[in-house]
């Protein structure tokens, strides 16, 4: 007899297979292929082991890459939305959470509390992990619209003063890395690849 723990486990396992389906806006690096959301959470995940250092605090990097691989799931249901998309402007916090309710809660209760609180956490933004979390998940597209001469900024219209606004939480989570994502983003106006 097998564990009813294991296939609740087994069954949320299965359903986030359908993360790989969601795309996203931005585009792999140098590429015109979007990427989708599992790519996403991935690279996030590898970008904070790697980066945590450059944390302003100090933080359990283990939460760190649950957040970022988890924070993204609730999109299966909810759709992505884009960060600069001017309709939906992250309004979606409704669907988000019956999302989540629905998505973790196919796990065991206890797993799916911790997983919940977890995405909440990255939510709120709060803690020390939910910030560096998210500056992992604004310094990514970044990179990739730098590489994509402009990608997702010209391709809808985006200007200088809302990528900046966007961008500058990245300090919050990280000075270093702020900086760094300052300068990149100083650079592409003068490229003219990000319009001021």
């Amino acid at each position: 007899m097998l564990p009813e723990s294991l296939i609740q486990q087994i069954a949320f396992i299965k359903e986030i297979d359908k993360l790989k389906y969601i795309q996203r806006k931005t585009r792999l690096f140098n590429s015109d292929r979007n990427e989708n959301d599992a790519e996403h959470s991935w690279h996030l995940a590898m970008m904070a082991l790697v980066l945590a250092e450059h944390a302003n605090e100090p933080i359990d990097i283990l939460k760190v890459v649950k957040m970022v691989l988890i924070h993204d799931i609730v999109e299966i249901d909810a759709g992505d939305t884009f960060i600069y998309d001017t309709q939906k402007n992250h309004s979606n916090a409704d669907e988000e959470r019956l999302a989540a309710n629905r998505i973790f809660g196919l796990l065991p209760e206890a797993q799916a509390r911790e997983l919940i609180a977890i995405w909440e956490e990255f939510e709120a933004g709060q803690t020390s992990e939910a910030k560096f979390a998210r500056t992992m998940d604004r310094l990514e597209p970044l990179l990739q619209n730098t590489s994509n001469n402009g990608g997702t900024w010209n391709e809808f219209g985006v200007d200088y003063s809302k990528v900046y606004a966007k961008k500058s939480i990245m300090k919050e989570g990280s000075e270093t890395i702020w900086n760094y994502a300052e300068k990149l983003i100083n650079e592409s106006v003068e490229k003219g690849i990000l319009k001021k």
